[in-house]
């Protein structure tokens, strides 16, 4: 399309050429075939400014042609964004996940949305069971309230055993983690910082501090080259999990590769058991705790000896009396 291509020609659009692009915009891209479509939203992907407009309109088409879009454009904004992501399905949020970086603000609206995916989806269930049966009118909206009523209870009941699964980092403010290791949130800023840097060894040692244990530890759970134990100490310790992720891609890049539209470490993580995860995590403290104690110790007891060795002995009392002579 000779008008995008004219757009995308321009460095540092004004504020007329913006609102002259955004009205001649969808005009003709509702007048353009599917492949005409493809290719505009392909080019303007690559631009750093976008109308507000125009980035909206673009990503509440279908997800075959709004996909590239939502994945690579820098113009769109967190709100433009979320606004999406209430507006479509589950296919345009997978396509906002998949952006290089998210906004806290992004990550909270994604995670509150996946929270009512479920309800949303399982109550229109009973209005087709309910409508089937042949009652008088007053009779089924009466049974569809009913119905409706005690499906969203049993959705909430689900979903409070689910919530650290579907919403790890909300579980940092939980009362459900009471008494459970959980990371600071300067500590998850510091594994995520490292992860992104490919920094091991300060991811070590800073998973080492989250997790009150020594460094040998850490790096044994990272020397797992299926994700699997990082992933399950990440649970564990209550990390976010669009961050959890991050850093199993960053660091496992098999993870990284796309699965049922999303990736493997989104699967890994999904099918982790909370409370199995803290029950392994305090297994493995256990027995660092048992081995770190006992090095220390025999550290301890090789440093003392050798102190008492070369020790300065008293002089004995005899010298100390020739001593006294010769000073007089």
């Amino acid at each position: 399309m000779a008008t995008v291509s004219s757009f995308e020609s321009l460095s540092h659009p004004t504020r007329s050429e913006l609102r002259q692009f955004a009205e001649l915009f969808t005009p003709l891209f509702q007048a353009s075939s599917d492949e005409a479509k493809r290719q505009a939203v392909a080019a303007l992907s690559q631009c750093e400014t976008m109308p507000a407009a125009v980035a909206l309109f673009i990503g509440n088409q279908p997800v075959e042609i709004a996909a590239p879009f939502l994945i690579a454009s820098k113009a769109v904004a967190d709100d433009t964004l979320i606004t999406i992501a209430r507006m479509q399905g589950a296919a345009h949020v997978k396509a906002i996940v998949s952006r290089d970086s998210l906004s806290p603000k992004v990550i909270d609206a994604l995670v509150a949305l996946r929270q009512t995916q479920p309800r949303s989806a399982t109550a229109s269930a009973p209005i087709t069971e309910s409508v089937a049966v042949p009652l008088s009118p007053v009779q089924v909206e009466s049974n569809e309230a009913e119905a409706l009523e005690e499906q969203r209870i049993a959705n909430e009941e689900a979903l409070r055993g689910r919530i650290l699964d579907l919403a790890g980092h909300l579980g940092r403010d939980d009362q459900d983690r009471l008494g459970l290791r959980t990371l600071t949130d300067i500590q998850e800023a510091l594994l995520v910082r490292f992860a992104r840097s490919q920094e091991a060894t300060h991811f070590a040692t800073a998973l080492a501090d989250a997790l009150s244990a020594s460094r040998w530890l850490a790096e044994r759970i990272m020397l797992d080259l299926s994700g699997q134990q990082l992933a399950t100490t990440l649970t564990s310790l209550g990390m976010g999990f669009l961050d959890a992720v991050f850093v199993l891609e960053r660091f496992y890049p098999h993870l990284a590769e796309q699965q049922h539209n999303v990736t493997r470490g989104w699967m890994v993580l999904d099918a982790l058991d909370p409370e199995e995860c803290h029950e392994r995590v305090e297994a493995w403290r256990r027995a660092d705790r048992y081995t770190y104690k006992a090095e220390a110790s025999d550290s301890r007891t090789s440093r003392e000896t050798e102190t008492h060795r070369f020790a300065r002995q008293a002089p004995a009392r005899r010298d100390m009396r020739a001593l006294g002579r010769r000073s007089r």
